[in-house]
């Protein structure tokens, strides 16, 4: 199932900063492997983009909404379902947000807190550190990376 994730909420949960102006980056990153591992679409959104960076991009294979100011990712993961009328049942919402989830509830998508959300990242990394020849699908430079952020160090 591909998925819509409110990056704010994700952020801090991975144990970075909010107020560290790499972290939607380093959530990016984040999510680029997951996407690859998983074979999943996956949309993120980032509430407070100044004036005249708002807007979509890509990360990669991620696409990142950066919501502008006066408006919320909460706002936009709701539209976005509700634009997706029956298909939104094909997707899988990370927020830990109630209203979000209520959001996902409503138009029949499936779920997860981030909190949830970040358990699995793990597994699916460390799942995809190697192929079945024991081989490594990242290099060893990322899993150091990796292995400090979820051991909360970074």
């Amino acid at each position: 199932m591909p998925y819509l994730i409110d990056g704010h909420n994700l952020i801090p949960k991975l144990g970075f900063r909010l107020d560290d102006p790499d972290d939607e980056i380093k959530l990016g990153n984040i999510l680029q492997d997951f996407a690859r591992i998983k074979r999943q679409q996956v949309e993120v959104y980032f509430d407070g983009a100044p004036a005249g960076q708002a807007g979509p991009r890509k990360l990669g294979t991620v696409k990142a909404y950066f919501i502008r100011r006066g408006q919320t990712a909460d706002s936009a993961i709701r539209a976005r379902l509700n634009s997706m009328g029956k298909s939104a049942k094909n997707w899988t919402v990370i927020s830990s947000d109630r209203e979000v989830q209520n959001a996902a509830r409503v138009n029949r998508a499936s779920f997860f807190s981030s909190e949830e959300f970040v358990q699995q990242i793990k597994v699916t990394l460390r799942e995809g550190m190697t192929s079945a020849s024991g081989e490594p699908h990242i290099s060893s430079q990322d899993v150091d990376e990796w292995m400090k952020i979820f051991n909360g160090g970074e």
